[in-house]
């Protein structure tokens, strides 16, 4: 079962798969802000939560190596019980000794490959969430990236534009006015207030 976050992350892609392209052009699309913000914000909630569910995977790995330990401890006691048990009801002291060496020996092999089997597979999960986790945040970094170059390109299209309209109206004012064929200093008067507050800006 996917998590929120990447089904989060399938829906951003989704919607700027859907998002229709800019007139004559094939790389810039038309993004709806509200939409695209409330997904963001969604993923930036559910982000620290999925961070937290992979941190307490990787915490288990202590939890697998403890019970393992738990379970070795447990059969090298078994396994002393047995051999003191031995050496008190076998007539024959040497053959009892050589019994339980050989038992006490195959428990400890038994419990080293117990404590290497859990110990790879705990840094197998912790490796698996380090990935996922990392694959999460790349795609989480290229979906931000995406989204600052196409806000930057739109901003500065629009700067263009209004200095362009800007240079026409100023332009044809000055052709319009019989003065200014006849005075070089002449400037157009007008309210510059709406140009110096978006200068500002």
């Amino acid at each position: 079962m996917s998590s929120r976050i990447e089904q989060i992350i399938e829906e951003i892609e989704e919607y700027v798969d859907s998002c229709k392209f800019q007139p004559l052009s094939s790389t810039k699309i038309v993004v709806n802000k509200e939409e695209l913000e409330e997904l963001l914000r969604e993923l930036r909630m559910k982000t620290p939560d999925e961070i937290k569910r992979y941190q307490k995977i990787i915490s288990n790995k202590d939890a697998i190596l403890a019970d393992a330990q738990t379970k070795a401890d447990a059969i090298l006691a078994d396994a002393q019980d047995k051999q003191a048990q031995m050496v008190q009801e076998n007539e024959v002291m040497q053959a009892a000794m050589e019994q339980s060496e050989q038992l006490l020996e195959q428990t400890r092999r038994q419990a080293q490959e117990m404590l290497d089997s859990a110990t790879a597979d705990a840094n197998n999960i912790r490796m698996s969430a380090i990935s996922y986790t990392d694959d999460m945040l790349a795609n989480l970094e290229q979906i931000m990236n995406h989204a600052t170059e196409t806000v930057g390109a739109k901003y500065n299209t629009f700067i263009n534009a209004i200095q362009s309209c800007n240079d026409i109206v100023t332009k044809n004012r000055m052709e319009l006015s019989p003065q200014v064929g006849n005075n070089s200093n002449y400037v157009p008067t007008g309210d510059t207030s709406a140009e110096d507050e978006f200068e500002e800006e």
